[in-house]
C-alpha cells in the first residue's frame, strides 16, 4: 500500500484528501492489468471511462461557473494514475495539456464548445507545438498560419504529438509573422477533421502510447478558431506549461512510489542465505535513499502545486524545480527497484520493467531536463540581482 501520510501536509485542503481517497478506490478496481496491446483502444476507452467517473472535470475549468484549474488537485490525480498505470496517466494528462490554452485564454465560445466534451471524454485532446527542427527552443517554430480574409490558412509540420492519430482537437501553434522569433508565433484550437491535415506517421516509443507526426498542406480555419490574439501563442504555451510541469512532475513521482512499494515487497519476500533480502545492510541503504528521494521529490511537487493554487502567475522556477528533481530521481529509484529485483527487473512484463520504460520519457517532454537545469539558473540569477 503506497504512504498516503503526505497528506496531511499543509498543502492540502479536505476537497484534496476526498478526491485522492476517490480516485484511489476506482484506480484499485480499474485501472489492474490495463491492455497495452492496443493503445490507440486503451487511451480511448480510459478517457470515457474518467470522464464518466468525473475525474476528467479536474482537467478544465468549469465554462459555466468559471472555476479554474487547480494544480494540486492534477497533481494528486496524476501521481495516482501513474502509480497504477502509465497509459491511464497519460490519457488524464493530455485532456489537460489540450485543452489548457483554452481554459486560460479561450473566448467564451470557444470554452462553451469544446471544454464540456474534453471534460466528459466525449472528446479527446491535443497539443500540436513540436516540430521537427523545434522541440525545446519553441521560438525557432517555422508552421506557418496565412491570413486569407476571414480565415487563416495552415503549412507545415508538427512531430512527437501525444494523441496524434486519436484526437478529435488539436491546440496548435503556428507562425503569423506579427514578429520575429517567440513574438512571432498564434494559438488555435482545431477540429481532428479539417481538410489538409494528415497523420504523416505513428511513432513508436519504448513506453507505447499514441504518438504522430502530423502535416498541415493548405488547411483552412476560421479566424475565430485563434485563442488569445495574434503573437501571444509563445505567451500561452508558456503559461500552458506553467501549470501542467508541475503535473509531469507528479506523474514521475506516483511511478517513483510504485517502484519503492516493488521493492519493498521483493526485499521483504526475497530470502537470501536463510534471511530476508532486507536483512542485507546495503539493501537498507538502498531503500532509505530510496523512501528519502520520493519524499523530497513531493515536497517540490506540492510546493510548486500549492505555489500555483495561492495565486502566483507564474511558477516557473518552482515548477521546473519540481520537473528536474522528481523526474530525474524517480529515474534513480527506479533503477534501485531493477537492481533489488535481479533477473526479474529486466524480465518483460514484470511492473518495474515497465516502470524503466515508462519513466524516460519524461526527462524530455516538456522541457528536457537540461533546460529546466538553464530556467533555473536564469531565474535564480534574476532573483539575486533583484530583477
Amino acid at each position: 500500500m503506497a504512504d498516503k501520510s503526505f497528506l496531511d501536509w499543509p498543502f492540502f485542503e479536505p476537497k484534496h484528501r476526498q478526491l485522492s481517497e476517490a480516485l484511489e478506490v476506482w484506480a484499485a478496481h480499474n485501472l489492474v492489468d490495463v491492455d497495452h496491446g492496443d493503445t490507440d483502444a486503451t487511451c480511448k476507452r480510459l478517457v470515457q471511462m474518467l470522464g464518466a467517473e468525473g475525474f476528467l472535470k479536474h482537467s478544465a475549468i468549469d465554462p459555466k461557473t468559471g472555476s479554474g484549474l487547480d494544480v494540486r488537485s492534477l497533481c494528486l490525480i496524476r501521481e495516482t494514475l501513474a502509480r497504477y498505470d502509465g497509459l491511464a496517466d497519460f490519457s488524464f494528462a493530455m485532456q489537460g495539456l489540450g485543452t489548457g490554452a483554452i481554459s486560460l485564454f479561450g473566448t467564451d465560445e470557444q470554452k462553451n464548445h469544446w471544454l464540456p466534451l474534453t471534460r466528459s471524454g466525449e472528446v479527446i485532446s491535443a497539443f500540436a507545438l513540436t516540430e521537427p527542427q523545434s522541440g525545446s527552443d519553441v521560438a525557432n517554430s517555422t508552421m506557418t498560419a496565412t491570413r486569407d480574409g476571414d480565415n487563416y490558412i495552415l503549412n507545415g509540420e508538427k512531430t512527437w504529438i501525444s494523441n496524434g492519430g486519436i484526437a478529435d482537437m488539436y491546440t496548435l501553434f503556428a507562425r503569423t509573422g506579427d514578429a520575429p522569433g517567440a513574438r512571432g508565433l498564434s494559438a488555435f484550437v482545431i477540429p481532428a477533421d479539417i481538410s489538409g491535415l494528415t497523420i504523416e506517421e505513428r511513432l513508436e516509443t519504448i513506453a507505447p502510447h499514441p504518438l504522430a507526426r502530423l502535416k498541415f498542406n493548405d488547411c483552412r480555419i476560421p479566424a475565430s478558431s485563434m485563442l488569445g490574439d495574434a503573437g501571444q501563442g509563445f505567451k500561452i504555451a508558456m503559461s500552458v506549461l506553467d501549470v501542467f510541469r508541475s503535473t509531469v512532475a507528479a506523474a514521475a513521482l506516483g511511478f517513483a512510489r510504485r517502484a519503492l512499494d516493488e521493492a519493498l515487497e521483493r526485499v521483504s519476500s526475497r530470502q537470501v542465505q536463510g534471511a530476508p533480502l532486507f536483512d542485507l545492510q546495503m539493501v537498507q541503504g538502498h531503500i532509505a535513499d530510496m523512501a528519502m528521494d520520493v519524499d523530497a521529490a513531493a515536497l517540490l511537487v506540492y510546493r510548486a502545486a500549492w505555489i500555483k493554487d495561492m495565486g502566483a502567475s507564474r511558477i516557473t522556477r518552482e515548477a521546473a524545480m519540481a520537473k528536474l528533481f522528481a523526474t530525474d530521481q524517480a529515474q534513480q529509484i527506479i533503477d534501485k527497484a531493477v537492481q533489488l529485483h535481479g533477473g526479474d527487473g529486466v524480465k518483460s512484463g514484470e511492473t518495474v520493467e515497465r516502470l524503466y520504460r515508462d519513466i524516460r520519457a519524461l526527462r524530455i517532454y516538456e522541457g528536457a531536463s537540461d533546460v529546466q537545469r538553464i530556467i533555473i539558473a536564469r531565474q535564480t540569477m534574476t532573483d539575486f540581482m533583484g530583477g
